[in-house]
């Protein structure tokens, strides 16, 4: 392993104060609520920020809220991993002088709805036009189009879709914080109600409310912060399509195989040299797609890859070690919490039973749309 000089570090790192259903707090209560806590763990005020970026809220409306005048701004929304973008975005800016320490903020009303904007499609636009009109309902439906040709082409059952739960559901019982955190079996969630099929409700992401926020800065600076610095080494980025139906292979994600080829290549790493992983799990079956388009294993073996328990507790490529938008939480927008996770376990600070031992590289994985968009970032300890 030869790893590359830090694109940019990351020096704070907090969620929200509480998480889970909050119908007391608006969304951009949500987002300044993580940002001041991001900014008491590295010792900054807002005034100390001068970039800043974020997707969901205006970022104007952020910064007059937080009382910062930032010299670079980044409102990327490219659904769940917009954060993933805008930490690539980030250390480009800081690399160029565009901008010194830079505050990137997520806080989603999921649950509550508190200052929440629905987000609609027009009836004229395409998916409107080609895919809405023929009654799917967004993603609880759109998602079930590749997740039943994948089985269909590699034999994999409901039952391996319920142990993606059942596995992650094993590490969010490590984490006081996670909404569901008590064990669970196979059976109970093919038990549990049907959503769409093949999909049933424990197999799908919670709908919470909270928050999370960053604060990056360029690597040489990382020393003078009070936290451990966590670095960032690649980062990748891809869009394939806006409508699922044209998905060029239903079987696979080629945002995932562009924006992960292109952030191992910038790390200058393997795969195996990676230590932990975070799959965005907006429904059971991405983690699956997401171990093969990354190259962790080869089409159709991710399910057994899990099953041999490969991804649990004591396992050699430790996945999802939150519990994942399945148990820990996902207010809508899932890409915040998979970048806090991974940040605790380089700063070795993951809750007891959750922490992987002497971990040195975590590969974060994230989703966005109708499963159209990706992200890839990859830290590591300092």
């Amino acid at each position: 392993m030869s790893l590359t000089h830090p694109l940019a570090s990351i020096v704070g790192a907090a969620e929200t104060t509480r998480l889970g259903v909050l119908p007391d707090m608006s969304e951009l209560d949500l987002h300044a609520d993580a940002a001041l806590n991001a900014l008491a763990d590295c010792g900054l005020a807002p005034g100390d920020i001068d970039g800043i970026a974020t997707a969901g809220e205006n970022p104007a409306m952020l910064a007059q809220y937080l009382g910062i005048t930032p010299t670079w701004v980044d409102a990327t929304n490219i659904g769940g991993c917009s954060f993933m973008t805008h930490v690539a975005h980030a250390a480009a800016a800081i690399r160029a002088g565009l901008c010194r320490t830079v505050l990137i903020t997520h806080g989603e009303s999921g649950r509550s709805r508190v200052g929440h904007v629905p987000w609609t499609v027009p009836a004229h636009s395409l998916m409107g036009q080609f895919e809405l009109g023929y009654t799917p309902t967004m993603a609880a439906t759109l998602f079930t189009l590749p997740a039943l040709r994948y089985m269909k082409t590699f034999g994999v059952t409901e039952e391996d879709l319920a142990r993606v739960t059942v596995v992650q559901r094993q590490w969010a019982g490590f984490h006081p914080r996670a909404f569901r955190r008590d064990p669970v079996t196979v059976d109970e969630v093919l038990a549990s109600r049907m959503i769409a099929w093949p999909f049933r409700i424990l197999m799908c992401c919670l709908v919470t409310d909270g928050g999370g926020a960053l604060v990056l800065t360029a690597p040489d600076r990382a020393a003078d912060f009070p936290t451990r610095p966590v670095d960032v080494i690649g980062t990748g980025e891809s869009v394939e399509h806006l409508m699922i139906t044209e998905m060029k292979d239903y079987t696979s994600s080629r945002a995932f195989r562009v924006a992960g080829d292109q952030a191992f290549a910038a790390a200058g790493i393997d795969r195996a040299d990676v230590d932990h992983l975070m799959i965005y799990d907006a429904f059971a079956h991405v983690p699956l797609y997401g171990l093969e388009a990354l190259g962790f294993v080869k089409p159709g073996e991710a399910a057994g890859f899990i099953a041999d328990g490969h991804t649990a507790p004591g396992g050699r490529l430790p996945m999802n070690t939150n519990g994942g938008g399945i148990n820990y939480m996902h207010s809508g927008m899932y890409g915040m919490y998979a970048l806090q996770e991974a940040v605790r376990q380089m700063r070795g600070t993951a809750p007891e039973g959750a922490q992987i031992r002497d971990a040195r590289i975590s590969v974060v994985q994230g989703v966005g749309g109708m499963f159209g968009t990706a992200g890839t970032v990859i830290l590591a300890r300092r």
